[in-house]
C-alpha cells in the first residue's frame, strides 16, 4: 500500500532505540524526512549511523517543556514545517507495588506522560501550520490492564490513553490528528526482554505460552508499520484511537 508519506517531516522522540528507532527507519522508508530526538548526542549519532534516511538529530531532554520547545525551533529552523510527530520516550522501570514515593510518581510521571505531553503542546502550532498532519503516541497495555508491571508505570500510561482520546476533538478542530500504539512485549538488543531472555530464557517462554495466544514477543519493526499507517493520509479518518499489538494478551 502506497502510505503518501514522501517529502513529509516526521519527528520522533525517543528515536534512537529500540521502537523509536524502528519508527524512524520505517518513516524514512515512506520517502519521509526523518528527524529524531534523544538526550545524548552521542546515543543519536550511533542510531544515524546504523540506518539510512535518519536527516536530522537533535539532543533534548522531553521531560523538560523548554527544552521541547527548543526542539520544535530546531525543527522548524531546519525543514520548515512538521506534518508527523510521534512521541516515544518513555521507560517502565519503577519500584515494587508499596514502594512508591512521591518523588517515584513525579519521576515515571515525567518520563512516561509528560514527556508526550510537553511535546504535544510544543508542536502543536507548527502541526497546525503544516495541517493536516498527525501525532502517534507510543503507550502501553500496561495502561490499559493490571499486567504485573509498576504501579508508577500503568498509572502514567493509562492517563496517556485518556490524554490522546480527550486531546482528539480539540485537535481536529486545528487539522491535527492524534492516535496511540499500544504495543506488549516487544524484544530488541539492549531492551527488557532481551534481558530476560538472556537470564532465564525457560521462564520468558512459560510466560508466553500461559499469557500471549501467539506464544512469541513482538518485534519493534511490528509496532513501526502500525506507526506508519497511523502517520499517513490513509488514516485520514481516524482520530482518538488506540490500537493494541499485543499478540493477544490483553482480554479486555
Amino acid at each position: 500500500m502506497e502510505l503518501e508519506l514522501a517529502g513529509k517531516v516526521a519527528l520522533v522522540s525517543g528515536g534512537s532505540r529500540g521502537i523509536g528507532l524502528a519508527i524512524a527507519q520505517r518513516l524514512a522508508l515512506e520517502g519521509c524526512r526523518v528527524a529524531i530526538s534523544a538526550r545524548h548526542r552521542a546515543d543519536l549519532e550511533a542510531a544515524q549511523a546504523s540506518i539510512t534516511g535518519i536527516s536530522s538529530i537533535h539532543s533534548a531532554d522531553v521531560t523538560d517543556v523548554a527544552s521541547c520547545a527548543q526542539l520544535i525551533a530546531e525543527v522548524e529552523h531546519t525543514w520548515g514545517q512538521l506534518d508527523v510527530l510521534v512521541t516515544c520516550a518513555g521507560s517502565g522501570a519503577s519500584v515494587s507495588p508499596g514502594q512508591e514515593t512521591l518523588a517515584e510518581w513525579q519521576r515515571v510521571l515525567s518520563v512516561n506522560l509528560f514527556s508526550a505531553t510537553n511535546m504535544i503542546t510544543a508542536a502543536t502550532p507548527l502541526l497546525r501550520d503544516t495541517s493536516p498532519s498527525c501525532i502517534v503516541c507510543i503507550s502501553s497495555i500496561c495502561g490499559h490492564e493490571v499486567l504485573g508491571a509498576p504501579i508508577t508505570y500503568s498509572a502514567a500510561k493509562s492517563a496517556l490513553n485518556l490524554t490522546i482520546k480527550g486531546l482528539a476533538r480539540p485537535l481536529a478542530k486545528l487539522g491535527i490528528r492524534i492516535n496511540g500504539v499500544s504495543p506488549g512485549n516487544i524484544n530488541f538488543p539492549g531492551g527488557t526482554w532481551d534481558r530476560k531472555m538472556q537470564e532465564n530464557p525457560e521462564a520468558v517462554q512459560l510466560m508466553l505460552n500461559t499469557e500471549v495466544p501467539m506464544a512469541c514477543l513482538g518485534t519493534p519493526e511490528a509496532i513501526a508499520d502500525a506507526v506508519a499507517f497511523l502517520a499517513s493520509p490513509r488514516s485520514f479518518f481516524t482520530t482518538g484511537a488506540n490500537l493494541i499489538i499485543d499478540g493477544g494478551q490483553t482480554r479486555s
